[in-house]
């Protein structure tokens, strides 16, 4: 019904904010990363998703996209509601998010409040292959320093035959330990070949 609304945001709790449009004030529901992301006063364009049930009607916004995207593939796993995704969304930036679910680690995930094993097993299990994708993208878009260096490796161990989550999984694994695209597909390689 709604794709976005821009306007003046005129109020901020803990976690919702409310955006002044035309003398209209529409109260959203947020994650903390957009929470972040708007100024009290200012001017912002806040992609909206308007939940609807019986008894309630909820208006969710996202400072960006491709929060909203991940809310939306969060949203339709069974049994994680509107207010669980957005538990989820602010419990990490979005990138450590799609990382850790695209490389099934379990064990950052339930540190999200609220999150237990179970659920962040079946987030992994619905969504790993599109966050793959989405890790991938989003590392393309914004190519610098160690993203670039990942980007190369996956695109590296892909074109040998490794598939996308686990190239993502192992290339993200290994920028905590080595510097450099060559450095990276070396390690990867080295421990894929430790799994067999």
């Amino acid at each position: 019904m709604y794709s976005y609304i821009s306007g003046k945001v005129v109020d901020k709790g803990l976690s919702s904010i409310v955006i002044d449009n035309g003398g209209i004030g529409y109260e959203l529901g947020v994650s903390g990363n957009t929470l972040y992301d708007v100024e009290l006063g200012n001017i912002a364009k806040i992609y909206t998703y308007l939940y609807v049930r019986e008894d309630e009607m909820t208006l969710y916004g996202f400072s960006r996209q491709e929060e909203k995207r991940l809310f939306l593939k969060l949203i339709d796993i069974s049994g994680i509601g509107p207010k669980m995704a957005m538990q989820i969304l602010s419990g990490y930036d979005l990138r450590t998010l799609t990382v850790a679910i695209a490389s099934g680690d379990i064990k950052t995930l339930t540190k999200i409040k609220g999150l237990g094993k179970k659920t962040a097993e079946l987030i992994v299990l619905s969504l790993r292959d599109k966050a793959a994708d989405d890790v991938t993208d989003f590392v393309a878009e914004n190519s610098v320093g160690a993203d670039a260096d990942i980007a190369s490796a996956v695109f590296a161990l892909e074109s040998l035959g490794i598939s996308k989550t686990e190239a993502v999984r192992a290339a993200s694994e290994a920028v905590k330990s080595v510097k450099g695209v060559e450095n990276i597909i070396a390690y990867c390689l080295k421990n894929l070949n430790n799994a067999f």
